[in-house]
């Protein structure tokens, strides 16, 4: 089941700048029910397209929502910066 949702490009400083894109709460809540069972330390393995371009990631559990991690290669490929909205649409990953 594809999802399709807009969010916000956040940074998130760590030991390193790490950008994701937030999904919203409600699509948080009907992508971690789709996903029971497939959760790995509450990560979700998903293929996302944003813009042009496709990648695969696993979604971060934050605060009751899910982020989006977003590869430096996305970024550039698709001219992303923090702060900006973007829309986007993932699915849950095949289970290999």
């Amino acid at each position: 089941m594809p999802f399709t949702f807009s969010g916000a490009v956040i940074e998130w400083r760590g030991p390193a700048p790490f950008v994701f894109l937030a999904v919203p709460e409600e699509e948080s809540e009907d992508i971690k029910e789709a996903a029971r069972g497939q959760e790995y330390w509450g990560q979700v393995a998903v293929e996302v397209r944003i813009g042009g371009t496709d990648f695969r990631t696993a979604l971060f559990p934050k605060d009751g929502r899910y982020l989006v991690p977003l590869k430096v290669v996305v970024r550039r490929a698709e001219g992303i910066e923090v702060g900006q909205r973007l829309t986007a649409s993932l699915e849950l990953a095949a289970r290999s």
